[in-house]
């Protein structure tokens, strides 16, 4: 085994130790997600984000038992296939991160242009029923941009509670002959506010882990150099007495050197 900086190693054992706690978490993200949200109410798009969520906890915690096992073990192989996957890994996130980034002033537009072509609710297929009065009734709104959104039939899960009119987030509305007291604010600002914010949340962790991609590819380099180059004979310079500032040896002062 050849004999490496124990800082640098520690530091690339620790760094792996992060990353498998980073895979762990986005597994109990994708679990959480499947088993909180609304399993019986098909998504478009679901399967396929869950699907994406579990490979890439796995693939991420692979990586860092490689890399741990890797520095552990000072194995030149494993630091190879973890500094491959370090340069993948980085170029993937940038490649994510940066056309988000980019897009992120149209998502707003984008998000509202989609909802409207499920109007009007009344008529929209039974998942997005129940979604929209399941949104309804936690959010306190009523309707996606208006309650007119649902035309004559509008729900139960819009009507106010006592407590919400005393709160002064209720109006009067005529349907027909009849007046309703319903939820004033619609549900678009509010689904704006939190897809905004998860756009944000995913371009900020693709940057963050790309940043870390290329911290384990700068810790993993140095490690192999390390190994590499660690049997090397040191090259060792003799300095001429003459130039050493130190008188030479009484012998020779005695028996000069005959030439």
């Amino acid at each position: 085994m050849t004999k490496v900086n124990i800082c640098l190693k520690r530091l690339l054992t620790i760094f792996n130790i992060f990353f498998a706690i980073i895979g762990g978490l986005v597994l109990c993200l994708a679990f959480l997600t499947q088993t909180l949200t609304f399993s019986h109410v098909q998504v478009e798009g679901r399967s396929t984000v869950l699907i994406a969520l579990y490979l890439f906890g796995s693939i991420t915690m692979v990586i860092a038992v490689l890399g741990a096992y890797g520095s552990h073990k000072e194995s030149k192989g494993c630091l190879i296939a973890f500094l491959v996957c370090m340069v993948i890994g980085s170029m993937a996130m940038l490649r994510t991160g940066i056309p988000a980034a980019a897009m992120r002033p149209k998502a707003a537009g984008v998000l509202e242009e989609k909802l409207r072509m499920l109007l009007p609710l009344d008529t929209a297929t039974s998942d997005v029923r129940v979604l929209a009065e399941s949104l309804q009734l936690q959010a306190h709104c009523c309707g996606m941009f208006s309650y007119k959104d649902w035309e004559d039939n509008i729900p139960d899960s819009c009507l106010c509670s006592r407590a919400a009119e005393m709160q002064g987030i209720c109006q009067n509305v005529f349907i027909g002959m009849r007046s309703k007291v319903i939820y004033e604010e619609a549900c678009f600002p509010i689904i704006r506010h939190y897809f905004l914010f998860v756009v944000d949340f995913m371009i900020g962790v693709a940057f963050t882990l790309a940043a870390l991609a290329l911290l384990g590819m700068a810790l993993s380099s140095l490690m192999i150099h390390q190994m590499r180059y660690t049997n090397r004979s040191q090259m060792v310079m003799t300095v001429p007495a003459v130039f050493s500032g130190m008188p030479p040896k009484y012998e020779e002062l005695q028996n000069p050197p005959e030439y």
